[in-house]
């Protein structure tokens, strides 16, 4: 495994802009400086990473989301006041990283007030817990029968849809995954 899957390196210095795509945007469990509507290009946003942890347990993992290759994603970038660095990229670590399943990227985000540095976190498609092609049935039956240390994985979907929302980002596969999410429930599946 490289450095880059283990630990939340950025070599710049100064303060750090950060992709939030996922949960990040609604518990970011830190307090940004300033944050910014933001758009990534050659990544999407889907549910491919197999959560054992926060969203699931070994028996009946759940889903996360992850970057992956292709397409587009519109999120917010968070601003690190350098003083804060440190302590905010130790946390990213601890919260994001015990699976090495997320390598963090620089980017080029595009944003109102023109191109943005950040980093973000992309999954690794060589990882065991990277799953592709489940398909919408699939995932939402994982999805509606996953609770882990940080919850029912069923929350996160629609937290993370319902802010969206807020931002006015609305996402169409993450709403049709949720309605599917909520008749999986519904029917006790």
């Amino acid at each position: 495994m490289t450095e880059n899957r283990r630990r939340f390196v950025v070599q710049e210095p100064g303060d750090v802009w950060i992709f939030a795509y996922g949960s990040l945007l609604w518990d970011p469990g830190f307090e940004p400086a300033e944050t910014r509507p933001a758009l990534l290009r050659g990544w999407h946003r889907c549910f491919c990473v197999s959560s054992r942890i926060y969203r699931g347990t070994p028996e009946t993992p759940g889903l996360s989301l992850g970057l992956d290759r292709g397409g587009s994603c519109r999120g917010e970038a968070l601003r690190i006041a350098e003083r804060d660095r440190e302590a905010v990229l130790a946390y990213l670590e601890e919260r994001e990283m015990p699976e090495e399943i997320y390598s963090v990227r620089p980017i080029k985000l595009a944003t109102d007030g023109g191109a943005l540095a950040a980093h973000t976190l992309t999954v690794n498609r060589d990882h065991p817990l990277y799953v592709s092609g489940l398909g919408l049935e699939a995932s939402a039956a994982r999805i509606a029968a996953g609770v882990g240390k940080r919850g029912a994985n069923s929350d996160y979907l629609a937290q993370t849809v319902a802010h969206l929302d807020t931002l006015g980002i609305h996402d169409a596969a993450l709403h049709r995954l949720l309605d599917r999410v909520r008749e999986t429930a519904s029917r006790g599946i």
